[in-house]
């Protein structure tokens, strides 16, 4: 397997063909083609190829998939016995890189990545197949929770509209006649 080492945005990364990067940010727009000429190592299967500093004529070349920022970084300076505190965020430029190819120095074509499609949007294609699955379960499991809940619902106004009649039975049979007050129209 063919590697590369490369230098950009002063780091030093260790690639080779279909590999994602995640790099400093550089001034090119999404879908670009990016050549990196600050090649410090090359391996071939059988070859290496060592740089002073640099090899002269071998580049790498890339495709930008993204141009974004990174995770946010908190940064939070405290000075004891002041009543001194500061907290502030930093998020920094950041582009998704996927290499093409590798190029030696006198120009030769050492790998090259198979053509493929964007993994980015395959990624998020997956998360949402398996999010909308689970939705489905949950759906699937509420509705069923619903048909028992309606069935009990139902069963317990039968019991006590059951109820309610064998209440109306019983007091109808324990009708006790209503004693009237007579009515006086009497002064004392």
């Amino acid at each position: 397997m063919s590697f590369a080492i490369i230098q950009t945005g002063g780091k030093q990364y260790k690639v080779s063909t279909s590999e994602i990067l995640k790099i400093e940010r550089l001034n090119d727009a999404e879908g670009k083609t990016v050549e990196f000429k600050n090649v410090l190592f090359l391996n071939d299967d059988k070859t290496n190829e060592i740089g002073n500093p640099n090899i002269q004529g071998a580049k790498v070349e890339a495709t930008i998939l993204k141009n974004t920022k990174n995770k946010t970084v908190l940064v939070f300076k405290k000075r004891r016995r002041k009543n001194s505190r500061k907290k502030y965020g930093h998020r920094q430029l950041v582009s998704l890189v996927r290499i093409t190819k590798i190029f030696s120095s006198n120009g030769k074509l050492i790998s090259q990545a198979e053509p493929r499609k964007d993994p980015i949007k395959n990624e998020k294609s997956k998360e949402e197949f398996s999010r909308k699955r689970k939705a489905e379960k949950t759906r699937m499991l509420q509705e069923k929770e619903a048909v028992n809940i309606q069935k009990e619902e139902t069963e317990r106004i039968k019991a006590a509209a059951e109820k309610i009649e064998t209440k109306k039975i019983d007091i109808t049979k324990k009708k006790t006649p209503i004693k009237k007050k007579p009515l006086t129209t009497k002064k004392k």
